[in-house]
């Protein structure tokens, strides 16, 4: 068998902001451009280039997101995948970026996500001038516009330009040069560059390009929208090509046994004098079907990377909570739910008298979405039939927002 080479090459790519400006009402790496968010394009082009360790600084609490996204837009590097949570800086979510590198590492690349529309031969200029010696490079873009100094609301002199250039990402280093940058950092910086520029060292600059530009704001974004819409990405399994506008279609189940503590919840209401399920979370068998059919559909993973036991946030949270999730998740990558039909087979409870309430509770969840429940058991087979716990399968249907 033989063993890929661990590669000299980390790229960090820093997608913790909370995009405020951007006024989309979601962490920027996590708002979408077409049927894919900011992040997914900036990843897909991060594995269009050399190969190399990524390391994704996610925003806290969206780490499951970060690592969906990635995972998708890596397709057979899928073991050079890391994410890390940021911190209250950009300079602090950088310096858990290097503390995730590998020790191979001897290259490194700094890349905001927000310039997610970066071709693949900027990094590969960027991983050229590092590689022939340099400390530090970056890619930069002449300054086209008539630059003027003002103060107040008087112009009070011109700029030259022809000493003035627009810096990009991804930024390169030594790695050495790097972490000691960090390591004696005093202060923080508005780019890693002018880091590690502070600390002695040339940077170099390279030829970067039109389509690295940030994504800042609404207009930026539109931007953004156009360009893609011209070129999408190619969808990372099979890599055929598809019609967005088409439905989507997820099927989710799980699994529950009795004998938690506390009331039983199932398909968001609670059952009063029924024994209650065990889970991480309340147990509800059916909402988590529900939700792993709706990210199946969107493909965006499943319940395990969004609300597994790594967080601890949804401990004992119930439905309405993992629905309402589940409804942004998709609303941010560009999808609504079209309807849902669920199944639970289990001896107990009986649904017939509640199966209104229950497909309404999950309706309204869902932001009013149809949700069809049914009920049935399976004749004393297996472990339902038996009494041991529920079951519950669901479809979904996902459709472009």
């Amino acid at each position: 068998m033989t063993i890929a080479p661990v590669p000299r090459i980390g790229i960090i790519v820093v997608a913790a902001g909370s995009g405020t400006r951007l006024g989309a009402g979601a962490p920027k790496g996590f708002v979408g451009i077409d049927g894919h968010t900011i992040l997914r394009h900036a990843l897909e082009r991060v594995f269009d280039a050399p190969a190399a360790q990524v390391v994704v600084v996610a925003p806290p609490g969206r780490e499951g997101d970060a690592l969906s996204e990635a995972l998708e837009a890596a397709g057979d590097r899928r073991d050079l995948v890391t994410v890390v949570p940021g911190g209250a800086t950009r300079q602090a979510s950088v310096q858990a970026g290097l503390s995730a590198l590998w020790a191979d590492v001897e290259i490194v690349l700094v890349h905001d996500a927000a310039r997610a529309l970066t071709p693949p031969e900027v990094f590969a200029r960027v991983i050229e001038a590092i590689e022939s010696g340099r400390a530090a490079a970056i890619p930069v873009l002449p300054v086209v516009d008539t630059i003027k100094r003002v103060d107040g609301a008087e112009i009070v002199g011109g700029v030259d330009r022809s000493e003035l250039s627009a810096a990009q990402t991804p930024q390169g280093f030594q790695r050495e040069v790097l972490d000691a940058a960090y390591r004696d950092a005093t202060a923080d910086f508005t780019d890693d560059a002018a880091l590690v520029a502070d600390a002695g060292h040339p940077v170099a600059a390279v030829p970067g390009h039109p389509l690295a530009f940030k994504i800042t704001t609404a207009d930026d974004l539109d931007r953004a929208r156009s360009v893609v819409a011209d070129r999408p990405i190619a969808p990372t399994s099979a890599r055929i090509e598809h019609d967005a506008a088409i439905p989507r279609v997820g099927l989710g189940t799980d699994v529950h046994a009795f004998g938690g503590v506390g009331a039983l919840w199932l398909a968001g209401l609670e059952w009063p004098g029924e024994q209650a399920l065990s889970g991480h979370s309340d147990g509800d068998a059916v909402a988590h079907a529900i939700v792993d059919a709706l990210l199946a559909a969107a493909g965006l993973g499943d319940i395990g990377t969004h609300f597994g036991t790594d967080h601890p946030e949804y401990a004992g949270a119930h439905a309405d909570v993992f629905l309402a999730r589940t409804l942004g998740l998709l609303g941010e990558a560009g999808w609504r739910v079209g309807n849902v039909s669920v199944q639970v087979q289990a001896n107990r409870p009986r649904f017939a008298a509640r199966r209104s309430e229950a497909e309404a509770t999950l309706s309204a969840a869902l932001g009013g979405a149809p949700v069809s429940v049914s009920a049935t058991t399976t004749d004393g087979l297996g472990f339902t039939g038996r009494g041991e716990g529920v079951a519950a399968f669901a479809m979904a249907l996902v459709v472009k927002a």
